[in-house]
């Protein structure tokens, strides 16, 4: 009976991960995320570079708690700290989005060779008219034209591409910002 009601609330923590769109590795269970550590995010999202004691006071907690958690985030793989480029500001003239279309069939191959490319800052599967998205950084037409025709439209798979030029940025964020009301938190932590 107790492994029967463990293995319910395991599946009912994860089916509610899943409705908030937090990104999980499919390998693992869904980690534990409380409203805490959502808050430290989002202070991070707005400052990477932040300091925690600032966090801490912000949020009525430890330094030292909000250091753990933060840890905690970056081992579960559950929160990056990075340095953004507005492509446009770096001189990265021609930016743009690629949708492709694969063969059917396996499409690991054409997904590794599309990610090694130095140019594409964002590769992910999607669902709709094109099988990928790809975000590219290019300094001008010229290398976008090269990057079209000598490198992605030479991957074997690749059948189909339409790009979309980035005209201008309006808002640039990484990742996504889950939010929680105060009815969701004790599904998210019980």
């Amino acid at each position: 009976m107790r492994i029967e009601s463990v293995s319910v609330d395991i599946a009912s923590k994860i089916a509610y991960h899943e409705s908030l769109s937090l990104v999980v590795p499919t390998q693992r269970l869904a980690p534990f995320v409380d409203s805490l550590d959502l808050a430290i995010v989002e202070h991070l999202q707005l400052d990477g570079r932040k300091p925690y004691t600032e966090i801490a006071q912000a949020l009525g907690v430890s330094e030292g708690t909000v250091r753990n958690r933060v840890s905690r985030l970056i081992e579960e793989q559950i929160l990056h700290v990075v340095g953004m480029v507005d492509p446009h500001n770096l001189g990265m003239d021609s930016p743009a989005l690629i949708g492709v279309t694969l063969q059917p069939g396996d499409w690991d191959p054409a997904i590794d060779s599309i990610a090694h490319f130095e140019e594409v800052s964002y590769l992910v599967l999607v669902s709709g008219e094109f099988d990928l998205l790809v975000e590219v950084m290019c300094r001008d037409r010229d290398h976008l034209a090269e990057f079209l025709n000598a490198k992605l439209r030479r991957v074997p798979g690749v059948v189909h591409t339409k790009t979309f030029t980035i005209l201008r940025t309006y808002k640039l964020a990484y990742g996504a910002r889950p939010v929680l009301s105060k009815t969701d938190e004790p599904r998210l932590a019980g």
